[in-house]
């Protein structure tokens, strides 16, 4: 039943893509899911291709927010693995900085627990956190959403076709956007394609010997976790790894590191930053859902799918190079009351680190740049949508146009 549901989903993901798919498509489509589980039965019936459709035109539309600047894709950009590679955490309303990294939705249909702390349970209800955060989207009720959606143009009638005679409302946008998200699938890596695959050649020994060292030594498993058929590289549960703690622990020092835009950092002591900012604000993590003390400065494990694409790291965008990811694991996190157990120092040689990286390079899905390509073709405001600097004149190679 499992199998049956998966291929229905393909099916409409390649509905949506285009009027007709021929039969090379839906095949290639299969490919691209290579390592991945069998989808479960959302909480809804399957998407229709043109809920799929309309969720995109809405994942892609800045009129979304109360001032017509912010996408969902405004921090999910597409082009960086649907996460925002430039800064540490995304740029939110009329410029302000979000507390915690933008975490990719690539491969998303499979989280249970949504956000980094895992407060929401289903896409549908996720979709409208943003939507209705003062500091993201800036929509100060759901009421104001539908309204502004229902006196554009461009969506007349769109969601009556999409929902069988359904209005525009709360239910209509969450499961559209929904099941959009669930399109996002991305796995035939070259390790999927060596170890699922069975292509002995698709990785080299170097990324063997990591994959080794990944399962083995440093028991990077005992969270990214694998099945035999199948590899999400997650628990999906939630461990303390020490940033959270450091992150609470460091707001009261004198000097910080601040970036201004990519690439461009300073250091201000605290009353200068004090009087350009708002004061940090600390973060709990799954404590400030649960209440639970041994929940304090825990995250939910991320998958490791894409890794390759989806800098900068963990919940707060803190380190920003994969390299950087496997000295903080080796050094076994960073030491407080609440770490987890798990981790501890691994004692990695300079050739296994070299090892462990190369084979977290070997999980980029081959389709990923497809997603973004198609993304990017929502029509928005009437016609399709243009890349930045399609519409400053660049095409996308970044040549200026005459």
């Amino acid at each position: 039943m499992k199998r049956l549901l998966f291929a229905h989903c393909l099916l409409a993901i390649a509905l949506a893509a285009c009027q007709r798919p021929d039969e090379s498509s839906i095949v290639a489509l299969a490919d691209s899911t290579l390592g991945l589980p069998p989808l479960t039965a959302p909480h809804t019936v399957l998407p229709l291709p043109a809920q799929i459709e309309l969720g995109r035109k809405l994942f892609m539309d800045r009129r979304l927010s109360y001032n017509d600047t912010m996408s969902c894709a405004m921090c999910h950009v597409p082009e960086q693995g649907f996460t925002s590679n430039e800064l540490a955490t995304p740029i939110g309303f009329e410029g302000q900085s979000l507390r915690r990294n933008a975490p990719t939705i690539l491969n998303v249909a499979y989280v249970r627990r949504l956000f980094h702390d895992g407060r929401e349970s289903s896409l549908e209800k996720q979709a409208w956190g943003p939507l209705l955060a003062a500091n993201e989207m800036a929509n100060p009720s759901v009421d104001h959403v539908v309204s502004k959606i229902k006196a554009l143009p461009d969506y007349q009638h769109l969601f009556e076709s999409a929902f069988n005679g359904r209005e525009v409302g709360r239910e209509t946008i969450g499961t559209a956007l929904a099941s959009y998200e669930r399109t996002l699938l991305s796995g035939n890596s070259r390790f999927d394609r060596w170890r699922y695959g069975q292509v002995k050649t698709a990785i080299n020994d170097n990324e063997q010997a990591g994959f080794r060292i990944f399962s083995g030594k440093a028991n990077c498993i005992a969270c990214h976790s694998m099945d035999k058929n199948s590899a999400l590289f997650t628990d999906g549960k939630f461990h303390n790894t020490g940033i959270g703690w450091l992150s609470s622990a460091e707001n009261a020092r004198m000097t910080y590191r601040v970036q201004l835009a990519p690439g461009l950092n300073v250091t201000m002591d605290a009353r200068t930053l004090q009087s350009v900012s708002e004061a940090a604000s600390n973060d709990a993590g799954r404590y400030e859902v649960t209440r639970n003390v041994v929940d304090r400065g825990s995250y939910r494990t991320p998958t490791l799918r894409n890794i390759a694409l989806t800098s900068p790291y963990m919940h707060d965008g803190s380190l920003s190079a994969l390299e950087q990811v496997v000295e903080f694991y080796d050094r076994g996190g960073i030491d407080n009351p609440d770490k987890d157990v798990l981790l501890q120092p691994l004692h990695l040689s300079s050739d296994e680190k070299r090892d462990l990286l190369a084979f977290l390079r070997t999980l980029t899905g081959e389709n990923v740049k497809e997603l973004g390509i198609q993304a990017r073709a929502a029509a928005v405001g009437g016609g399709p949508t243009q890349s930045f600097r399609e519409r400053a004149g660049d095409d996308p190679s970044g040549n200026r146009k005459p």
